[in-house]
C-alpha cells in the first residue's frame, strides 16, 4: 500500500460504539475490519495499544480487503471521539496566544499556567449545551486543539514529548466568563467558571499523531456564520513539546488525558439558540448549540 496521507478516525452513536475511518479520502468501516480480526472494538484501548502509529495501521490497511463505510454518516449522528469514562485528566493552558492575554489587558504568564476541566463536562460535536438557568452571566466560546495522551510519563523532555502523544481533536472550551471573573477577584481557582454542564464539546473526529502537522494549523470559530477567532498554531506562546515537558513536571501524564492548547483572541458572549463551529485544518469542525433557558 502506498503511504497514507491523511487519516481521520470518527465515533458513530449507534446504540453501541462503531468506527469508521476516512483515509486519503477513503471512508472503511474499522469496527467490522477489527471484528473480522478478533480485534478489540474500542478506540481507547487502540490508542493504549498504539495501533494508529503509522507503521501499524499503514501495514493493516495493506492486507486484505476493508468494508467500505458510508461518508459521514448515513442515519447515524457523531459520538464523542473518545470514550469519556476513559479519559482521564482534562488540562488546558490559559493564555497561551498573546493576543488573547492581550484582549483582557494582560500579559503572557511568565512560565505556563494551566487549570483543569472535569471529564463529565465532555460533550459530542452536534450536542446541545443548556447553560444553567440560574447563571444570567456570560458565556463565552473557546475555540482549541486538543492533544490526546497515549504513552504514559513523567518528567518528560520536550525532543521526546511527541513520542507520548497519541493524536489530536478539536475542544471548545466553554467559559462563564462573569463567573470566572469574580471567582478571579477573589482569588479563586477558575474551577466553577470552567466545569458547567457540557462545557468540553470535543470532535468531530480524532486524528492520528502520525497524520497531522501541528506547526501551523488554522484555528478558527463561527457564531451563526461569522468569523470569531482565526489564527494559528504558529503563535501558540508554549509549543506542544514544552507544554507537555511541563506538565508532565507537576502530573504523571497517562493514556486519554487531554491538554487543551488555549484560544486565540476574539471570545465573545454567546446567546439563546447560538451555533458555534470550531473548527481546526486537516481534522474538522466542532458543532455546538447554546440554550439559555429563561426559566
Amino acid at each position: 500500500m502506498t503511504a497514507v496521507r491523511s487519516l481521520r478516525v470518527f465515533t458513530l452513536s449507534s446504540g453501541t460504539r462503531s468506527y469508521v475511518i476516512e483515509v486519503d479520502g477513503s471512508w472503511l468501516d474499522l469496527s467490522a475490519h477489527l471484528a473480522s480480526r478478533g480485534m478489540p472494538i474500542d478506540i481507547a484501548t487502540l490508542i493504549e495499544s498504539h495501533y494508529f502509529a503509522r507503521e501499524n495501521i499503514e501495514r493493516d490497511l495493506g492486507q486484505g480487503t476493508w468494508p467500505e463505510a458510508q461518508p459521514v454518516f448515513g442515519e447515524f449522528g457523531l459520538d464523542l471521539p473518545l470514550p469519556r469514562e476513559r479519559v482521564g485528566k482534562i488540562l488546558a493552558l490559559g493564555k497561551n496566544f498573546r493576543e488573547h492575554a492581550a484582549e483582557f489587558k494582560e500579559g503572557v504568564p511568565e512560565e505556563p499556567m494551566f487549570f483543569n476541566k472535569l471529564p463529565e463536562t465532555l460533550v459530542e460535536s452536534g450536542a446541545s449545551v443548556r447553560v444553567q438557568p440560574w447563571y444570567d452571566g456570560r458565556v463565552d466560546h473557546e475555540a482549541e486543539l486538543c492533544v490526546v495522551i497515549g504513552r504514559a510519563g513523567a518528567c518528560i523532555e520536550a525532543e521526546r514529548a511527541l513520542e507520548h502523544v497519541a493524536g489530536y481533536t478539536v475542544a471548545n472550551d466553554l467559559t462563564a466568563r462573569t463567573l470566572q471573573g469574580k471567582d478571579r477577584e477573589l482569588k479563586y481557582p477558575w474551577f466553577r467558571g470552567k466545569n458547567m454542564d457540557g462545557f468540553c464539546p470535543l470532535g468531530p473526529c480524532f486524528v492520528p499523531r502520525d497524520f497531522l502537522d501541528t506547526r501551523d494549523l488554522r484555528v478558527t470559530c463561527k457564531v451563526n456564520g461569522k468569523l470569531k477567532q482565526d489564527a494559528t498554531t504558529k503563535d501558540l506562546v508554549v509549543g506542544i513539546p514544552q507544554a507537555i515537558e511541563w506538565l508532565s513536571k507537576h502530573l504523571t501524564l497517562r493514556p486519554l488525558d487531554l491538554i487543551l492548547m488555549g484560544t486565540p483572541a476574539g471570545v465573545s458572549a454567546l446567546s439563546d439558540g447560538d451555533q458555534v463551529e470550531c473548527s481546526i485544518t486537516e481534522i474538522g469542525t466542532l458543532t455546538t448549540r447554546i440554550l439559555r433557558p429563561r426559566e
